[in-house]
């Protein structure tokens, strides 16, 4: 008998057909003889129905309040998939995050998970019930009901399939699996059968959109397989796992992009320590998260920085750095909303050569400028014009030979 975690997103548990085909889903996985816990989102559209009804009341509403709101949904969905599965002969619980204890800090709206009690979901589960538990949701110390951010579902069935043990955490979506880049951009895009822990969290961190980067980082903590799999077909998905040799026999896994940054300039600032400092401490203290960093070699005790926030942040940011102009005394200080990152990813660059020099290659010879380039162990990242995303991307994925499955005499570079 096995312990399986299954997470439905609000696609999947939409409409109450989609709930009922979910159910059945469910149902037949108890009946190959597992123990089943199922972690469902609200429906689709109920999180940003509610968003809406705060901002008609007070669009500077309450962090606290703004999570006891949206919190609802996860209730609804968690009932009445209960209920579900009830009609189909099984026995089934629903619980709140705050019912199972998965205990979070007090950062209301954008909380992280501490410890969850599994102690009642193992009562149940002895008992024979199949347990449906809500994503997203939590409780701080004092009782409050927090949430954990968008595609906080993930995270919670994860960490869920982590406090049980459980022998893997299955999350369905509308995709069945993970691709080497997105299909909607290019139609030669291949489903992976396996990519490492390490790999999926740098393409969650650049804009793949198919897991959250935090429930990575919690399956590669407590060494918890994720099967990303379609709720509308029982296609396999793609396992995230640790690494394997096979693995590193292709030299890049995917290709990311990322259209929500923006690039922020700052010029002619004083070459001289505590600078950096006081810039950097004034977007931090706005709550906003800088990705890439460029400082240009001084020249006459003057430099150029630059860097990229998310779009949303950019006015924030621009309109920050101009209160402490004073202080840094730029010359100048602009942005360009008009940018996309395009990232490629994968743990044979590990020990593969000249894999950036052939992604700037590839990008030259469509006349693409590379503004800003950031890299890792296993991943190269450039920021470009918006306007050439879908290009790069597809260039990109054609240079990799991403379309080919590896195989044991797969090219060196």
């Amino acid at each position: 008998m096995a312990l399986v975690v299954q997470k439905y997103g609000g696609t999947s548990v939409g409409s109450i057909e989609r709930i009922k085909n979910v159910a059945r889903r469910v149902v037949e996985t108890k009946n190959r003889g597992n123990q089943v816990v199922v972690v469902l989102s609200a429906m689709s559209g109920e999180t940003d129905r509610l968003i809406a009804l705060a901002n008609e009341i007070n669009s500077e509403h309450s962090r606290r309040e703004h999570d006891v709101l949206v919190a609802s949904g996860e209730q609804v969905s968690i009932s009445l998939m209960a209920m579900a599965v009830e009609s189909l002969g099984e026995k089934a619980i629903s619980f709140l995050g705050s019912q199972v204890s998965i205990k979070t800090d007090n950062d209301h709206s954008r909380a992280r998970i501490k410890a969850i009690d599994s102690r009642r979901i193992m009562e149940a589960l002895a008992s024979g019930f199949i347990v449906v538990v809500a994503g997203f949701q939590g409780v701080d110390d004092e009782g409050n009901i927090t949430t954990l951010g968008r595609g906080g579902s993930d995270t919670s069935a994860v960490a869920v399939a982590a406090a049980l043990q459980a022998d893997v955490c299955e999350i369905y979506t509308d995709v069945d699996g993970v691709y080497t880049t997105d299909p909607n951009i290019c139609n030669k895009a291949r489903k992976l059968d396996k990519i490492s822990y390490d790999e999926m969290l740098e393409l969650s961190s650049l804009g793949a959109k198919v897991l959250q980067n935090r429930s990575v980082e919690f399956a590669q903590k407590y060494g918890i397989p994720i099967h990303v799999r379609s709720s509308f077909s029982d296609l396999e998905g793609t396992i995230v796992c640790k690494e394997d040799d096979n693995m590193e026999k292709a030299v890049v896994s995917g290709v990311a992009y990322n259209k929500n940054e923006a690039k922020v300039t700052i010029r002619g600032i004083p070459d001289h320590p505590g600078i950096a400092a006081s810039i950097f401490s004034s977007i931090a203290d706005e709550g906003i998260v800088v990705d890439m960093i460029i400082q240009n070699t001084s020249a006459e005790g003057l430099t150029d920085l630059t860097f990229t926030v998310p779009k949303l942040d950019y006015e924030h940011a621009l309109s920050s750095l101009k209160r402490i102009n004073d202080e840094i005394g730029a010359r100048e200080i602009n942005g360009d909303r008009d940018i996309a990152k395009v990232s490629i990813v994968g743990i044979g660059m590990r020990t593969h050569a000249n894999v950036a020099g052939r992604m700037f290659a590839a990008l030259s010879r469509e006349n693409i400028n590379i503004m800003m380039i950031s890299t890792s162990e296993i991943k190269v990242s450039c920021v470009i014009a918006e306007k050439y995303t879908e290009l790069a991307v597809r260039v990109l994925h054609q240079e990799f030979e991403l379309a080919k499955e590896t195989t044991d005499e797969s090219k060196e570079v």
